[in-house]
């Protein structure tokens, strides 16, 4: 049983700003990014999942052009409400401290908390483990953080700091007598990625 989690590749915004789902396109570097995604995944995928987003879902209908593509709204990024399109640099200091403090667990306004991203993933996840496999899913990197937080048993808290997830990487996770396994097949060294305010170093 092998199941494919592939991050979307560089999307197509200032760094610094929230974009969680926003429906925002990727750079001009898409196809050079997507041949090397292509070259760490298998010919024999059965199914294939992704988030409705377009910088998912362009990327699943280039890398299986034959492929019927489900789309899963659970599987979508992190919910940013009234965050949205604004640097984090630029949320007043009284609106995000509380986030956080327990960005597991506080919602952001209009949005959703981590804890409630990862219960949508999770689920959404087990239906699909149930289907054909190979499987791949073209997701976001919050995502696929909650699911390998899942299958390892990761505090959400220290899920950023346990798993490293560039754009376009690819994890591979395969049941073994001990349970599911992650491994990483593709990972990219990138510019670091902002998604939090500058000041906020934990």
């Amino acid at each position: 049983m092998s199941i494919y989690l592939i991050r979307h590749t560089t999307p197509l915004i200032e760094k610094g700003l929230c974009y969680g789902q926003l429906d925002i396109d990727v750079t001009e570097s898409f196809k050079e990014e997507a041949a090397q995604i292509q070259h760490a995944l298998p010919d024999n995928i059965e199914q294939v999942y992704s988030s409705p987003l377009i910088r998912c879902h362009k990327l699943a209908s280039y890398l299986f052009p034959n492929h019927a593509i489900n789309l899963e709204p659970d599987l979508m990024e992190l919910a940013c409400g009234e965050w949205e399109g604004i640097h984090w640099d630029a949320i007043p200091a009284e609106v995000i401290d509380p986030w956080m403090k327990d960005f597991v667990n506080v919602c952001i306004p209009g949005g959703e908390s981590y804890i409630q991203m990862h219960s949508r993933v999770t689920q959404c996840f087990k239906r699909i483990v149930e289907g054909p496999k190979p499987v791949a899913i073209v997701t976001h990197g919050g995502v696929i953080r909650s699911i390998l937080a899942h299958i390892t048993q990761t505090p959400l808290v220290d899920s950023f700091g346990a798993f490293k997830i560039s754009y376009g990487c690819v994890m591979q996770v395969q049941a073994t007598p001990s349970g599911l396994q992650y491994e990483t097949l593709h990972h990219v060294v990138t510019e670091k990625e902002q998604h939090k305010p500058s000041k906020f170093k934990k």
